[in-house]
């Protein structure tokens, strides 16, 4: 009977081991500093997208009439100059990212995963140790609220609590109710980076970009203090803006690309082949212009 007992503790230390071991085997090791690779969109994200330029993206009207009120001046305004991106566009922006953790002392369990992208300094804390999320009235930030899991070999991230912020960086803002999922894979020295983000206010349905990142052989990434200064000489209160129907800049780019302006105004459906086949097919209907 003893016998039998010891064998049962064996077996019951054993298969805890293994339940242990399997888990960990799904975490990732993430850490280090991984420069962005800017193949994927790399008009958009680098140099930045062109005015009127919505295409492919699930907008709402709302958002698509508050965009066509942009005017780029508006990035001269001292309180605009040192915005960090959001955790919604941040990951698509440059600057090398660097990633460590945090681990309890006394456990070695892990508390929190902490990313730094260098522009600007965006600094993001993922909760790793099973925290709920604050209450709704609870303050918003540019990084937000992010709990995060290790599940199936990767990174899953859920983040509320943001404020107000973009999509594109051409006037398509996200409302503070915004809230996004993302997903960190690795494949040896890259990384796969995956978000999902929903707005019940500006996106029709949820919006998915990904990233890719490479690792480096540095150890750090260099600081970026901004400082605000007056840019522009102008009257106080006055405000870059557009009023409706009055942006002279909304065609440039259909007519720089030759696309048919309704195709730029963007949409859940633009971003389908259909649509493409759907614009070709009305442009040979119409009649030939004389």
């Amino acid at each position: 009977m003893r016998r039998h007992a010891r064998v049962a503790a064996f077996l019951a230390v054993v298969a805890s081991l293994l339940v242990g071991r399997s888990a960990y085997a799904q975490a990732i090791d993430l850490s280090g500093v991984w420069a962005p690779i800017m193949h994927e969109d790399a008009p958009e994200r680098a140099a930045g997208p062109e005015v009127g330029d919505y295409l492919g993206l699930p907008i709402t009207d709302a958002v698509r009439m508050r965009a066509d009120a942009w005017d780029a001046s508006l990035l001269t305004l001292p309180e605009h100059q040192c915005k960090p991106h959001p955790s919604t566009y941040g990951f698509r922006g440059v600057g090398n990212l660097r990633i460590w953790t945090d681990v309890d002392d006394a456990t070695q369990q892990l508390i929190k995963i902490n990313t730094q992208i260098q522009w600007m300094e965006q600094k993001r804390e993922i909760w790793m140790d099973g925290r709920p999320h604050p209450p709704a009235f609870a303050a918003h930030t540019w990084q937000g609220f992010s709990t995060g899991q290790f599940r199936q070999g990767q990174l899953i991230v859920n983040t509320t609590h943001l404020k107000a912020g973009w999509v594109r960086r051409n006037g398509l803002v996200l409302s503070d109710k915004a809230t996004m999922e993302d997903r960190f894979l690795r494949h040896g020295d890259y990384i796969t980076h995956v978000y999902l983000i929903q707005d019940p206010y500006y996106l029709s349905e949820p919006l998915i970009k990904t990233s890719g990142f490479r690792l480096t052989n540095q150890v750090a990434v260099q600081p970026y203090p901004c400082e605000s200064v007056e840019e522009v000489d102008r009257a106080q209160g006055i405000v870059p803006h557009h009023l409706p129907g009055q942006n002279p800049y909304l065609r440039e780019f259909s007519e720089r690309f030759k696309l048919p302006f309704e195709a730029t105004r963007g949409g859940a459906e633009t971003a389908m082949p259909e649509y493409g086949r759907k614009i070709a097919a009305e442009a040979k209907s119409r009649p030939a212009s004389r």
